[in-house]
């Protein structure tokens, strides 16, 4: 029989019930006679304090307490894929579908995957194997891009006694049976569950050593992520976050993509919900959703929900990395989910730290994105978590304890600016104060399978780019006219930097998605400009001459004018502004 407690006490989602000392800590529970979904936190004595994650309203004292004896866990399997859910895994196409009301009622249970659904499962392992921990035993065709490969859970191994023919099969359905070495049973599905706050097991973690190839040039060239890294991406609000994760959700090369919307306005969230279904992925062609999965949890839905949605999320990204694939994980925002935490830990009466929140925000959020990495799965694979946390810091406040705790666990910092957003510049990432500390981890990369010097023409930029903002302090009191014409030329290259290689449109059929091979050529073009104009400088030629050369307006249009699959055009346009100043050279003497 189930432990029973009572309810004592009510504080919004926090619970305090009696009679509770045979329940366990991070235990999930049904409260109430709605059966409301909890998990216990804390106990003291026989006092247990529980995070419930439905509308408390209507719960009396004096109603039970039941526990399940399992800690609160993600059912893992096919149909997770194209879903859309809450932050503890409830499908939400099915909740609109049961209930009448335009709001998830409480009590409608733990809801997850469609357990009626027939899949076609090919099964893989014949009688007599012996099968272990990670190893694969059937697949399903989940979407047209995913395969689902179905693994033998952990702390399981054995010998197939039984299996079923290739054919249909619901989740629940046994599939597989497994003869352990005591002699015990053990019937395969075609699902298991997970408990989301303890990370899924891995053979061994690998060095990061290949980025994560966006198609947005201020990222690949400027500012690379490595797969199996770990993102910030701070900004105030209409700098651009959740058109930047797009942008990444729709381009980069990742297998999967997991969104959490963990607490953003219920608008913000509609519009992902619209807009993800209608995206075509650019791989095959088809909906996006055919390789994505999203989880709901808007700022008026519970909070303790929204606080688990990140460990559902990444438990979910951790499940299919383990079937090989490469994963990133958009959590949009971070900020959000701090303020449930903040919110959790005043009504369990702790003791509060900086601005409010929990003396453990730090170690929360290590705890998060250390589940990102390169790994060996138990299956032998080779696969990744890359983690994008989107931090939404009050008035653009970049000094809030949010913005610096996720600075000091995350290894690529991408600042969006609110000055670049309103002089629209997009994406809005601010080319000065961003930083990747993958640059040295990559570089081998970059050599083997771009350019040799790419990384060296990215770093001469950069310093152009720095040299100008020492440079604008000057002209700001003086003006440019009194500028030496070196200086006057570092100006010139810096907007040209700027205007045609940072600056890109998510719009532009040509500019949206931008390949490594063009970004670094379209570098090259750059180069050759500054090289070939700072030798006309040397000449005596004055900057405004410089500038009335028609080839630096190709430079501007090059990359909406030239295609990715024609680079050709670009090498002949460096060849083109490397003459156009020679002939200028060649009139001044």
């Amino acid at each position: 029989m189930a432990n029973e407690g009572i309810v004592w006490a009510i504080n919004g989602p926090v619970v305090k019930g009696l009679n509770m000392s045979s329940f366990k800590v991070n235990e999930m529970v049904t409260v109430g006679n709605q059966k409301l979904i909890g998990e216990v936190v804390s106990i003291e004595g026989d006092i247990a304090t529980v995070q419930v994650y439905e509308e408390t309203e209507g719960l009396k004292t004096g109603e039970k307490i039941y526990s399940t004896g399992s800690p609160l866990s993600v059912t893992l399997g096919p149909g997770i894929v194209g879903n859309i859910f809450d932050g503890i895994e409830r499908p939400l196409k099915i909740i609109q579908h049961i209930s009448k009301n335009e709001f998830i009622p409480e009590g409608i249970g733990l809801l997850s995957l469609d357990d009626t659904k027939l899949w076609d499962v090919n099964i893989l392992v014949k009688k007599g194997d012996k099968l272990k921990t990670g190893d694969v035993y059937a697949t399903v065709q989940e979407t047209k891009s995913v395969l689902h490969k179905l693994m033998v859970p952990y702390k399981l191994s054995g010998r197939v006694i039984e299996v079923k023919a290739n054919g249909r099969y619901t989740i629940n359905d046994t599939v597989v049976v497994l003869e352990k070495e005591n002699k015990e049973r053990v019937n395969l599905t075609l699902c298991s569950k997970w408990p989301i706050r303890r990370p899924r097991p891995v053979d061994k973690r690998l060095p990061l050593y290949k980025p994560l190839i966006t198609g947005q040039r201020v990222i690949d060239t400027f500012y690379p992520i490595a797969k199996g890294g770990t993102v910030g991406l701070p900004g105030g609000f209409g700098t651009g976050k959740t058109v930047t994760q797009h942008q990444l959700a729709k381009w980069s090369d990742a297998d999967i993509i997991v969104y959490v919307g963990c607490g953003e306005r219920g608008n913000e969230m509609t519009n992902v919900l619209e807009e993800f279904p209608a995206l075509t992925d650019p791989r095959t062609n088809r909906p996006l959703m055919e390789r994505t999965i999203l989880i709901a949890n808007t700022s008026n839905m519970p909070v303790a929900a929204r606080e688990a949605s990140i460990y559902t999320g990444i438990t979910l990204a951790e499940y299919y990395r383990d079937m090989g694939y490469d994963v990133a994980l958009m959590a949009d925002s971070t900020s959000r989910w701090a303020e449930a935490l903040r919110e959790i830990s005043g009504r369990l009466e702790e003791m509060p730290a900086e601005e409010g929140y929990p003396a453990y925000l730090a170690s929360r959020l290590a705890e998060f994105y250390e589940r990102a990495g390169c790994v060996k799965t138990l299956g032998g694979n080779e696969a990744t978590v890359t983690i994008i946390g989107a931090v939404s810091p009050p008035g653009g406040d970049f000094s809030e304890p949010v913005t610096q705790n996720t600075k000091r666990f995350v290894s690529t910092f991408l600042t969006l600016d609110k000055k670049l957003a309103h002089a629209r510049h997009f994406p809005a990432i601010n080319y000065l104060t961003s930083y990747s500390g993958y640059l040295s981890i990559l570089k081998d990369w970059y050599e083997e399978n771009v350019a040799p010097d790419m990384l060296g023409l990215r770093n001469k930029m950069v310093v152009l780019l720095k040299e100008e903002e020492k440079l604008n302090e000057i002209v700001q009191l003086v003006g440019e006219d009194v500028l030496p014409n070196d200086q006057a030329l570092v100006l010139e290259t810096a907007r040209l930097i700027k205007k045609a290689f940072l600056q890109q449109n998510a719009l532009h059929p040509e500019d949206t998605f931008v390949a490594l091979e063009k970004q670094y050529k379209m570098l090259k073009v750059i180069d050759a400009f500054y090289e070939s104009a700072m030798k006309c400088v040397k000449a005596g030629i004055p900057v405004s001459e410089i500038r009335k050369v028609e080839v630096l307006q190709d430079i501007y249009k090059m990359k909406f004018d030239i295609p990715n699959d024609n680079l050709e055009l670009l090498d002949k346009l460096k060849d083109k502004v490397e003459e156009s100043y020679s002939i200028l050279r060649q009139k001044y003497e």
